[in-house]
């Protein structure tokens, strides 16, 4: 478990603190926002493509294997797009080209890199009983949300005068290399003593953990090898009328929080006047930034629980939140404002998320799980691809342009959802 708990740690965490020392390299090179935000685009586009692909691979033998192909991915591209950074800062070729060869690189992760949260949560729930494996599942889930905090925390704290701000990335790289090692040697060979299915999940992005993408699939424990009648699930159309009211909300929510989160580390580096002052904005967009992630957290892990939100109540809460964080960001101009305005958003996000999740998963049958969870990840990461460089670009031309049109969506959705989504029942998050 401890090994298993430091791959989906180190991952998550590592990419949190790329975006949040990424804007002021983009600013060091003098790059256009938009072209540092769109940097991340190709990768988002390839988790999506390939996260489906892994996760049935994981439903087989070479778990391990897979876990391994995820961390590989995840350790070439911090070192390999570190490199490309530190070289462009040092002048060998153009900012231009500096972001290309960073694009590139970074395109390893989400390629390979959606391989290992599937390949994870098929490795526990095949080797653990019934009685067990939620409690295990939780934990290794808890280690993906908790990377999106611990990565802006220790991004300042890890840059060395001789590499400069490119320093977390080959630390990263380096900690992925001794989870590889740790890998290969301590974790056990694919041995499963149950069915289980890998579940899609969805790229790491601060204050958006997929604290809840690792779960139990619902199915009774089988020997392996046993034949089962599902073991192929059913296919489940994107227009299918259970889903698409859940799915619709899901999109537009999901946008508004991309764009948020695109804009975010430029909008603190403008309003605390930090584009010359690199050190101090890399520390500040970290700040941010955790207390996104730890808000999102809350809310996931405190809120929905202690409270018992059903599906739609959590929709509608989260997004009058989210409007309301979205407007104290808009109208912030010290470090304060656009902290609890982030902090009050993500909350707001991180109520909305499992909401939509939880509603899509409830409207459809147990043997649909698995390609309900698909299209669900599918949705969450399909907003990262354009939602977040849009959001710079309109950023660039009215700062609080990208915030006034997330509080639209926000109320949108909250009016959309009255009327649309079916009122909670007897169902609630914890099914």
């Amino acid at each position: 478990m401890t090994v298993l708990f430091a791959v989906m740690l180190v991952t998550a965490s590592g990419n949190t603190a790329m975006q949040s020392i990424l804007p002021t390299i983009g600013t060091q090179l003098k790059i256009p926002d938009f072209w540092v935000s769109a940097a991340f685009s190709w990768s988002a586009l390839l988790w999506v493509y390939t996260a489906p692909k892994w996760a049935r691979m994981s439903d087989h033998r070479g778990r391990k294997a897979l876990m391994r192909l995820g961390m590989i991915g995840f350790t070439a591209s911090m070192a390999l797009a570190g490199l490309a950074l530190f070289l462009g800062l040092l002048g060998w070729y153009s900012a231009l080209w500096t972001f290309i060869l960073f694009a590139i690189f970074r395109s390893l992760y989400g390629g390979l890199g959606s391989a290992a949260p599937p390949a994870v949560q098929a490795y526990v729930a095949a080797r653990t009983p019934r009685a067990d494996r939620t409690k295990a599942l939780s934990l290794i889930s808890s280690s993906f949300g908790l990377g999106t905090i611990v990565g802006p925390a220790i991004a300042p704290l890890l840059i060395l005068p001789v590499l400069g701000l490119s320093s977390p990335m080959f630390a990263f790289a380096i900690i992925g290399i001794a989870v590889m090692i740790a890998l290969a040697l301590k974790l056990p060979n694919d041995d499963p003593g149950f069915e289980a299915r890998g579940v899609v999940t969805s790229e790491p992005y601060s204050a958006a953990p997929s604290a809840g993408s690792l779960k139990d699939d619902g199915h009774e424990d089988r020997p392996v090898g046993k034949p089962s009648e599902d073991s192929l699930p059913p296919r489940l159309r994107w227009g299918d009328k259970r889903i698409k009211p859940w799915l619709i909300t899901g999109i537009m929510g999901g946008n508004a929080h991309a764009v948020i989160l695109g804009v975010i580390g430029f909008l603190v580096l403008d309003r605390l006047g930090l584009r010359n002052d690199p050190e101090t904005a890399i520390e500040m967009t970290g700040i941010v930034l955790m207390s996104g992630a730890a808000a999102t957290l809350l809310a996931q892990w405190g809120l929905i629980p202690l409270l018992q939100m059903g599906p739609r109540s959590s929709v509608l809460w989260g997004m009058l939140l989210a409007a309301i964080g979205c407007l104290i960001i808009g109208v912030s101009g010290d470090l304060y404002g656009i902290i609890i305005g982030f902090a009050v958003s993500s909350l707001g996000f991180g109520l909305f998320r499992p909401g939509f999740t939880a509603g899509a998963s409830l409207a459809v049958d147990r043997s649909e799980q698995n390609g309900v969870a698909g299209i669900v990840a599918s949705v969450n990461g399909m907003a990262f691809i354009a939602s977040p460089a849009l959001g710079v670009l309109l950023y660039t031309y009215v700062s609080a342009l990208p915030f006034w049109i997330a509080v639209t969506m926000c109320l949108f959705i909250f009016g959309w959802g009255l009327k649309t989504l079916k009122l909670d029942e007897a169902a609630s998050l914890d099914r």
